[in-house]
């Protein structure tokens, strides 16, 4: 639940500040300089049976809760988290512990809570496993009956060299099809050797990880598979047919176009896929996800392989995420159409969805 700030009349006396789990406070005047959990949480819009946990966010970083009963020390800091919540988990931020009431917290609010500088990156503690970088953005499950902790440190960078070009990865392991893909390279068209100083040269698979602490990594180097030996094109895949009017579209413009089922979801996958001027690239290969009760069900959004890039070295806004599509790493291109004109099932289809692909790939690069 967020609080809201709500007016309260004048002539009061004492101020404090309120939040929900967010931690975006907000100022609340009251009558008294001893007000109680109660208290408290009916001036922040809680009713007695909505079970509100109220915490004291004391001025040396602390959580106390507060009961129902009992008056706040005003004296230890005049911050307030309310929440509706019978029951807390148990987190522990950079050595110290806290009770919090929800079964799951943000990256942000453990930034908050541990008064973590924006410039020190925060991992969530595992034993058997690599620690987890956690983003302000990411939501973390408390698991019952443990402690979830958090620590901060100054950021790591990992570096490979792939093919002459060096790559830097926030984390310590990364696998081969990204290593390859953020080279610029694709991942199945080479055999790929790792070289581990002291160590006898390995050849690693497309599925492979590649764990960047090992002492000695040194570089990856490619060697082209054999490209062709004159022998026909193997013929695309039609996993699923599309509508006649996208099958005798795709086959107009002359690109090769597969369907494919992969990972769970339905791929429709054209190649060579021509893009305009300003990008790194001058095509790429295109995945639009095909839903299984199409054209009912729309289209939406795009993915690209390999990840576009602008020449300028600009970041495309909303294209962080990758999807993994038979087996490689593409890059999730967030488009949606507007309320305007919305997914008409009798008259869109793939023709259509690919106008919107043309007009958001020209949009940024100022076309």
């Amino acid at each position: 639940m967020t609080i809201e700030h709500h007016e309260t009349d004048r002539g009061k006396n004492t101020d404090i500040e309120i939040a929900g789990l967010d931690l975006n406070f907000h100022a609340f005047a009251l009558d008294t300089r001893t007000p109680t959990g109660g208290k408290i949480a009916k001036v922040a819009g809680f009713a007695a049976d909505q079970y509100p946990y109220v915490l004291q966010w004391r001025d040396d970083g602390d959580l106390e809760e507060l009961r129902a009963q009992e008056e706040a020390d005003l004296g230890k800091g005049t911050k307030f988290i309310v929440a509706a919540s019978d029951s807390s988990n148990r987190i522990v931020i950079e050595g110290e512990g806290l009770d919090w009431p929800s079964d799951e917290v943000s990256g942000a609010v453990v930034r908050k809570l541990g008064r973590i500088a924006a410039d020190r990156s925060i991992y969530l503690e595992r034993t058997e496993e690599p620690d987890r970088l956690v983003e302000d953005g990411d939501i973390i499950k408390i698991k019952k009956g443990g402690i979830e902790q958090f620590r901060s440190r100054k950021p790591e960078v990992w570096e490979l060299n792939v093919q002459g070009k060096k790559i830097v990865s926030a984390t310590p392991v990364i696998s081969v099809v990204d290593a390859l893909t953020r080279a610029g390279f694709d991942p199945n068209a080479w055999i790929i050797i790792l070289k581990v100083a002291g160590q006898p040269k390995r050849q690693l698979a497309v599925g492979d990880d590649i764990d960047l602490r090992a002492p000695g990594i040194e570089k990856i180097r490619l060697t082209a598979k054999d490209v062709s030996n004159g022998e026909a094109r193997t013929a695309p895949s039609r996993d699923f047919a599309l509508l006649e009017a996208d099958e005798s579209y795709l086959d107009h413009l002359g690109l090769r176009w597969e369907t494919r089922n992969s990972d769970g979801h339905r791929w429709l996958i054209i190649h060579d896929y021509p893009v305009p001027d300003g990008y790194t690239v001058t095509t790429t290969t295109l995945a639009l996800m095909i839903p299984p009760t199409y054209p009912q069900a729309q289209i939406d959004m795009f993915y690209a392989y390999p990840p576009l890039q602008r020449a300028t070295g600009a970041a495309i806004p909303a294209t962080e995420t990758l999807q993994s599509i038979v087996g490689l790493s593409f890059q999730r291109w967030s488009r949606h159409r507007g309320n305007v004109v919305p997914w008409n099932p009798q008259r869109d289809n793939v023709v259509t969805h690919l106008a919107l692909v043309e007009s958001s790939l020209l949009k940024e690069v100022g076309e």
